[in-house]
């Protein structure tokens, strides 16, 4: 019996669980989960300084003439004592000296030789960067779970860190099923096909940061099917296409249960890919999708995400959406749970025209989809519909509808 996508979707979430860690240099660790929580071990600034060239003053000094004759530059350690009836020219980023309660910005004061006219108010604090402002010893200024950016080096680096404990990569196997199919640098004949599947995972894998492995197509016997998988069983994920369905040499999830596979689901009540099934040998994670290329390219954007999403240790983990609006009037069969690839520009989502389970060329013009429940035959123009970005990540940490009703 089939399952709906949201149980297939729960069964992943409760039966994937994160990866291993390693150790590595903050310049390598882009787009990688953070592992632990990092803490902070002195403030940021770490000491007050100024936020502008101007002059340190005291507030008592506003609206009078008052005389500089020394500057303190970034880099600076200043030993000296800020009086009243003076100043001190600064620079942006030098600490601030003692005694002093302000920074007048050089463009507002009047400076003739060593004498500095002070505007006629002055704030208190104006100007001074103080000390743990950014961040505090003591707190948490990155999370496990989060995914580093250039900007968490950034924060990385502040804090004098050289290496980060993230997650790993995910090590993703491919291989593809069928006696018909050939690689796409081989000579084939009329009667064949070219795999189109597995370097369109393999690329797909690489966009979701996973280090991936190709493994030769599979022919359509238990030997041939059980010696691929038994190849690749050193992988965290390891995906197929074609092989599930109801034909005579149909072996896969067969091949796959010799080896020891638990099987958690084999049917998904989704249109298109019924026939996905997952499971698990040890702790690889198997996903068998359809042989279509398009309905193996909407479940591997529903399903296999998922997984990978889990595995990567990413706090964000479930499937989020966006809400926007149906471009033009578009009509479809009720019935299933339905998966409409189609394009956003930014505004509006428009399903594409043609997009039948076999084809290939409407994946490429696909940048989100949206998934609609059985009694929906009709999207109206200017209909709010909850949009799947395929182009981008869009992850949430808690379980949201994914379906347009």
């Amino acid at each position: 019996m089939a399952v709906s996508i949201t149980e297939a979707l729960d069964i992943i979430y409760t039966n994937c669980t994160p990866v291993s860690t390693e150790i590595i240099p903050i310049e390598m660790t882009l787009g990688r989960i953070m592992a632990k929580d990092s803490i902070a071990t002195f403030d940021l600034p770490r000491f007050d300084n100024s936020a502008m060239d101007g002059y340190a003053v005291k507030c008592i000094d506003a609206d009078t003439t008052v005389t500089s004759n020394e500057v303190i530059y970034a880099g600076d350690n200043p030993e000296m004592t800020l009086q009243p009836k003076t100043a001190i020219k600064i620079m942006t980023g030098a600490p601030i000296p003692d005694g002093c309660e302000a920074i007048i910005p050089i463009e507002n004061v009047t400076v003739e030789g060593d004498q500095v006219t002070l505007p006629a108010t002055i704030d208190k604090d104006a100007h001074i960067r103080r000390a743990g402002e950014d961040v505090k010893s003591g707190t948490v200024y990155l999370h496990k779970g989060e995914k580093v950016t250039a900007y968490s080096i950034a924060l990385l680096a502040s804090q004098g860190i050289t290496h980060l404990t993230v997650y790993r990569k995910i090590k993703v196997a491919v291989f593809g099923t069928g006696d018909e199919l050939r690689p796409h640098f081989e000579k084939i004949e009329p009667h064949q096909l070219y795999n189109s599947n597995t370097p369109m995972f393999l690329a797909r894998a690489k966009e979701l940061g996973c280090d991936v492995r190709y493994i030769p197509s599979s022919g359509d016997t238990i030997e041939s099917l059980e010696s691929s998988i038994t190849s690749a069983l050193d992988a965290d994920i390891i995906i197929t296409s074609g092989g599930v369905s109801m034909g005579d040499r149909d072996f896969t999830k067969e091949a796959f249960g010799n080896l020891g596979m638990k099987l958690y689901f084999d049917k998904v009540d989704i249109k298109p890919g019924k026939p996905t099934a997952f499971g698990k040998i040890g702790s690889t994670a198997i996903i068998n999708l359809p042989g279509n290329p398009l309905a193996s390219m909407v479940n591997y954007e529903i399903f296999i995400r998922a997984v990978i999403h889990k595995m990567s240790g990413i706090n964000a983990f479930y499937h989020s959406t966006m809400v926007t609006t149906m471009r033009e009037d578009s009509r479809l069969r009720k019935g299933k749970y339905s998966v409409r690839l189609g394009s956003f520009d930014g505004k509006t989502f428009m399903p594409l025209k043609q997009q039948l389970p076999g084809m290939v060329s409407p994946m490429q013009k696909a940048d989100a989809m949206i998934i609609t429940t059985p009694d929906v035959d009709f999207l109206p123009k200017g209909m709010k519909v909850k949009m799947i970005p395929i182009c981008w990540e869009l992850t949430n940490c808690e379980k949201e509808d994914l379906f347009t009703t």
